[in-house]
């Protein structure tokens, strides 16, 4: 018999999923994996009370599996929470595909996907995100009806990004009311970090208000596109953190508010579409209440594409989704003033109105 000795540093390894720092007492977690296509993806099931869990598809060429599993449980866990506070009957849950989508992805990749998602019977309803498409999602739903987002033209609500961006701009412009005294952003400087589908319908809100807009991507040919379609500048300075703007909207990855960033901010209003921007929800949050800046929390403003692909699965059209994606504006004021009330941050206050809702659903069940 032989006795394995385990080093100090890998005893986080002993406990893979449970052990984890973002592990949520999670209600499942599915690793999927087919040799044949080249399939390593995992699903997040976080939290089930309000209704089965709804959230899209990451598909990013992580470090490693580690980096990968910590994604999943984060961004599930944050859309429970999102779809709480926008008052869907929606769990929260997420998927992510392990690998670059411009290379490894391949339609039979998508479509065993498809296959795992739909062995859960419709505990996860999955969407497009980061390195997946609507084309996705239409191949998906060959193979499962648990899947939003579908193109138009086969009944689907299409893309969200637009409603995703619609929304930000809701709540960029509600937290500009609370800070400024206005929620006119015309004259405002605004850096929009990221500029996917999501931010560049975001830059083109912004300049059509007048705003005074600044981009930043990693990908230098895209820059110089949107620049130059909305008159946007491009960002040349050493450290876009310290930038002297109004607002800084992250649209691109997450955790860009941490502990290297969050002294350097100079923006007095934090409002973008990018989930999970702070890398420590108290450690930051609290950082930032403290210096005063005005974070929207990003669950909430990022909120308008699960609105628009709920609606495939309870029936109401474009305009309501819409609608209901404006309504994130007057929910973004009273999470404010939540905040200020019990001197808690905004983050704070946004999770404690969505978990009231989640216990009390909780407990309507129990009593059924």
């Amino acid at each position: 018999m032989t006795t394995e000795t385990i080093n100090a540093k890998d005893l986080h390894k002993i406990d893979p999923v449970f052990g984890q720092l973002s592990f949520d007492n999670h209600e499942q977690i599915v690793f999927c994996n087919d040799k044949d296509t080249g399939l390593k993806a995992i699903i997040g099931i976080h939290n089930t009370t309000l209704g089965p869990a709804l959230g899209g598809t990451r598909m990013w060429k992580y470090a490693n599996e580690w980096e990968a599993l910590n994604d999943v449980l984060r961004l599930s866990r944050g859309m429970t929470y999102k779809s709480a506070i926008t008052g869907l009957d929606l769990g929260g849950g997420k998927a992510v595909i392990i690998g670059d989508s411009k290379i490894d992805k391949t339609p039979a990749m998508i479509t065993k996907f498809g296959e795992y998602v739909n062995s859960l019977s419709g505990r996860y309803i999955t969407a497009e995100d980061v390195g997946t498409t609507t084309a996705d999602m239409d191949l998906i739903r060959e193979v499962t009806p648990y899947v939003t987002g579908i193109s138009e033209s086969k009944g689907g609500s299409g893309n969200p990004s637009p409603v995703t961006a619609y929304g930000v701009y809701m709540g960029m412009k509600a937290a500009a009311k609370y800070k400024f005294g206005t929620d006119n952003l015309s004259g405002k400087k605004v850096l929009v970090q990221g500029i996917g589908h999501v931010g560049e319908t975001l830059v083109d809100y912004l300049v059509k208000e007048g705003a005074i807009v600044q981009i930043a991507d990693i990908n230098q040919a895209r820059l110089e596109e949107v620049g130059n379609k909305y008159g946007a500048t491009i960002f040349t300075g050493a450290d876009l953190y310290t930038a002297d703007v109004d607002i800084y909207a992250p649209c691109a990855l997450g955790a860009t508010i941490n502990d290297d960033t969050v002294n350097k901010i100079r923006a007095k209003v934090i409002a973008g579409a990018a989930n999970n921007q702070l890398a420590n929800d108290i450690i930051h949050g609290q950082i930032l209440r403290d210096r005063g800046i005005a974070y929207a929390p990003d669950f909430l403003i990022n909120a308008g594409g699960i609105i628009n692909v709920y609606a495939e699965i309870v029936g109401y059209d474009s305009a309501e989704a819409m609608k209901r994606t404006e309504n994130i504006y007057n929910t973004t004021l009273e999470i404010f003033s939540h905040a200020d009330a019990n001197k808690i941050t905004t983050q704070q206050a946004a999770m404690s109105i969505a978990q009231n809702r989640i216990d009390q659903r909780k407990k309507e069940n129990a009593a059924k």
